[in-house]
């Protein structure tokens, strides 16, 4: 992954969270504080804009940069679940213009470390952990089997979608959803719902690069 990829990334997220917006607030207003989609939408757009303001020279620094923006402009738990993940993946790449597939595959286990800190959530807790651990598994497993980047992006987002959809019939044990007990079964959790969003995000860039060429995602690692 290059800046341009680690650039774009980050834009195709905030679409996808905008498109998808009214449906996350729709998870949220089930069984949290209906605010997912407008907190989530507002700090992606953020990002967008903070990122076009100024360029960071390093993979590392757009996702920091990114992070950052998050914590600062959206508040509630999304902001600071975000955030942080972002942050610390950021912190943990070498700064350096490109990084291989497996120093992001370290910077996305860095990434869950901080949310899962930050959260004390667990997976099966029915939490934004359900979509990112089985998609950061998959991304791993795959560029352990000598895949490129599209290809180990695709399988993770695969995986985030299937953890997303399997939090539906999960009780909540954090957050807000928890308050609901068994009320809470039967709704797909937003949490989970907007991490597959974002590894979705990466699978489409991937596969096209930031120019819009057909890259198969090999020349930016």
């Amino acid at each position: 992954m290059d800046v341009a990829l680690a650039r774009e990334w980050m834009r195709a997220t905030a679409a996808a969270v905008a498109a998808g917006a009214d449906r996350l607030t729709r998870l949220d207003a089930a069984i949290g504080d209906g605010d997912h989609g407008v907190n989530l939408n507002r700090g992606f757009t953020a990002v967008v804009a903070a990122l076009d303001q100024e360029a960071p020279p390093t993979v590392g620094e757009v996702l920091a940069k990114a992070g950052s923006t998050l914590m600062s402009r959206v508040g509630g738990a999304s902001g600071p679940l975000y955030g942080s993940a972002l942050r610390a993946a950021g912190r943990a790449l070498p700064q350096t213009s490109a990084v291989r597939p497996d120093e992001l595959v370290a910077a996305l286990r860095a990434g869950l470390d901080a949310v899962r800190k930050l959260g004390g959530a667990a997976p099966g807790d029915k939490t934004m952990i359900d979509a990112y651990a089985p998609a950061l598994d998959a991304f791993e497993q795959a560029v352990a089997a000598g895949a490129g980047l599209a290809q180990a992006a695709a399988a993770a987002a695969r995986a985030a979608t299937a953890g997303a959809e399997a939090t539906v019939p999960m009780r909540a044990r954090k957050g807000r959803a928890s308050y609901l007990g068994e009320r809470s079964v039967g709704h797909q959790d937003p949490g989970a719902t907007s991490a597959s969003l974002m590894f979705q995000a990466l699978s489409d860039v991937s596969q096209v690069g930031p120019s819009g060429a057909d890259s198969a995602g090999v020349k930016h690692c």
